[in-house]
């Protein structure tokens, strides 16, 4: 496929700093175009109006008016949009930046959703590279803002600056020794919100965990996840070599040995693998983007039935233990 064809998202192409433990960071923009209305109020007229806008203003980026559905799941699967992102409707688009930094989406939930994702932990990497894109885009758009509310958003609850940051971490070390609930229940005190692999209606699967916060906090994000780096090493550091050699080859095993895997099992058994290249065990993959490349391509909303991705997972998954 087209897009398949191009090169990774820069998050996948390199390891970031405390790469073992955070995939990616990523940072998330809403703004919204003066004098239109949010997209749930918008006509199709409307909507069209406003992706003629953002495409005459896009500068170098990359427009896509149309996705196939194994695009979208390819993409969902990069973090370059997300799982609710409705590209069938009028009036959407996605913009790319060359480097697979930043992405753009028209017509979400506001005009447009900016959205950068880096490798590792980095946050201050990420809020660089967005901002660059909002302030470009901004001094051909005019930006919906009042002095009461700060940038105007569809849900009045995003208002404000409009940020939203996140992080996708690793934590199969806290899940192994029986803390992870208490983490996440720490995490929750202090206003943060925890979600699955893929997003806001998925489930904790595998220790991979994305951490987002509900208010507008840097300084409160970063505070918590610094901890969770370093409660996470605590708890590598704690466990017993042996036993977690054991239950990698267990995983290896059941890997090899189905011709179907379903989305949880693919990515339980991606989480020890991953464990397994971080401490270089022999006939593993060396490579920590080499796995985090393989849960792009697991086919979370499979178009030609669970059957048949059920044995594409199985038959990746082989590939890459087999690599």
């Amino acid at each position: 496929m087209a897009l398949q064809a191009q090169p990774p998202p820069a998050w996948l192409r390199e390891t970031g700093p405390a790469g073992d433990i955070v995939l990616s960071t990523r940072r998330r923009v809403m703004r919204n175009l003066r004098g239109h209305r949010f997209p749930h109020l918008a006509d199709q007229a409307e909507l069209t109006e406003i992706q003629t806008k953002v495409l005459s203003a896009r500068h170098e980026m990359e427009a896509h008016r149309t996705l196939t559905n194994a695009e979208r799941d390819y993409l969902v699967g990069c973090r370059l949009i997300s799982p609710e992102f409705a590209w069938t409707d009028f009036g959407r688009s996605l913009l790319l930046d060359d480097a697979r930094v930043v992405s753009v989406m028209v017509n979400e939930e506001d005009h447009l959703r900016f959205q950068g994702v880096v490798a590792g932990w980095a946050p201050e990497a990420v809020a660089e590279s967005v901002q660059k894109c909002v302030d470009r885009l901004g001094s051909l758009l005019p930006y919906a803002w009042m002095s009461e509310w700060g940038y105007l958003a569809a849900s009045p609850a995003n208002a404000g600056d409009g940020i939203r940051h996140s992080a996708m971490f690793h934590l199969i070390g806290l899940a192994q020794s029986h803390r992870l609930p208490s983490v996440i229940h720490a995490l929750a005190d202090k206003g943060m919100v925890v979600r699955g692999l893929f997003g806001e209606s998925s489930r904790a699967v595998g220790a991979f965990i994305q951490v987002s916060i509900l208010r507008n906090v840097e300084s409160a994000f970063v505070g918590a996840c610094e901890y969770l780096i370093e409660e996470e090493r605590s708890a590598r550091r704690e466990l017993e070599s042996t036993q977690i050699r054991e239950q990698i080859h267990r995983a290896r095993d059941f890997a090899i040995g189905n011709r179907t895997l379903s989305l949880a099992d693919a990515v339980r058994i991606l989480a020890w693998i991953r464990w397994a290249a971080e401490m270089r065990e022999p006939g593993f993959p060396s490579q920590l983007r080499e796995v985090d490349r393989c849960l792009t391509r697991l086919e979370i909303h499979p178009t030609l039935g669970e059957a048949i991705v059920g044995r594409q997972r199985a038959d990746r998954l082989r590939a890459l233990l087999e690599s």
